[in-house]
């Protein structure tokens, strides 16, 4: 079977709700953003919006910005002290950067799952408590952490073993306990980047099926390198690409298509997003 013939048969298989971004109240907002580190343009004039309770996937070729728009939905990039973002993002409406909103707080509300699984090095009942507790949640913390396992399909594996460490757990676990501790702060979207890179393909099928899950009370966004496993999790797709700069040796990434996912996979409007998903180029 062709990677086409196989993504087709994920995006026919998968019975969801259609996505109907016309009716539905944004949770973000991006328009014309462009992501500068020093002098050097990463992305250029980035514009989507994103629908709550859905799972967006942002897909595409390594070095054309999938990671950085990640990063400017829960102001990562503040941390990069050479960083600037340029254009707007709302969230909810407001303006992300505006200077009176805390980033500390935006990374709260929006939490973000990375490439590597990466528990602290503390039991797994602290790893789930920790954010509550930095926050001042510390009414009921029992509830809460066995809550957050459960919603992250955990608590059945560890419940016998709360005070064991972190770093005992498998990858796949360690995935999970990290999503559990974002869940456990009450987030309202869920950052993934390529959270099923370093796992096998049980991992990687329990942390889809739990992403499903978690749609329902979460929006989700999610960067990742598999197609088909954009198919099979995504509501709707991004690809971008990247110009590539040959003086320079540097690549600016730039978005080519945005639409629900079974339009990006079967019919793309755009050649390059059709040469991209049927592996003519990548």
């Amino acid at each position: 079977m062709s990677l086409h013939s196989s993504l087709e048969m994920h995006i026919a298989t998968r019975q969801q709700e259609p996505v109907s971004p016309d009716t539905r109240d944004f949770v973000f907002q991006i328009d014309g953003v462009s992501v500068f580190y020093g002098g050097f343009r990463a992305v250029r004039d980035i514009t989507m919006d994103i629908v709550p309770q859905r799972i967006t996937a942002l897909i595409g070729p390594s070095g054309c910005g999938k990671t950085t728009v990640l990063r400017c939905l829960n102001r990562m990039n503040d941390l990069i002290e050479t960083a600037r973002v340029e254009g707007r993002i709302s969230y909810h409406g407001e303006d992300l950067y505006d200077k009176q909103v805390d980033p500390v707080e935006v990374r709260r509300r929006i939490g973000m799952v990375f490439q590597k699984p990466n528990p602290f090095p503390k039991s797994i009942y602290d790893n789930v408590a920790f954010g509550p507790k930095i926050i001042g949640m510390k009414d009921d913390l029992d509830e809460l952490v066995e809550r957050s396992l459960q919603n992250a399909a955990l608590w059945d594996e560890v419940k016998d073993r709360l005070k064991d460490s972190a770093m005992s757990l498998s990858g796949g676990q360690q995935q999970r306990l990290c999503i559990a501790r974002c869940l456990a702060v009450s987030p309202d979207v869920i950052l993934m980047d390529e959270p099923c890179s370093a796992l096998d393909p049980i991992a990687t099928g329990r942390i889809e099926d739990l992403m499903q899950t978690l749609k329902d009370q979460y929006t989700i966004v999610i960067v990742t390198h598999n197609m088909q496993q954009a198919a099979r999790v995504s509501d709707m797709t991004a690809f971008l690409t990247a110009e590539i700069h040959e003086e320079q040796d540097r690549r600016t990434g730039i978005l080519v298509e945005y639409d629900r996912t079974e339009q990006i996979f079967t019919n793309p409007t755009d050649e390059r997003t059709e040469n991209y998903v049927t592996g003519r180029f990548g």
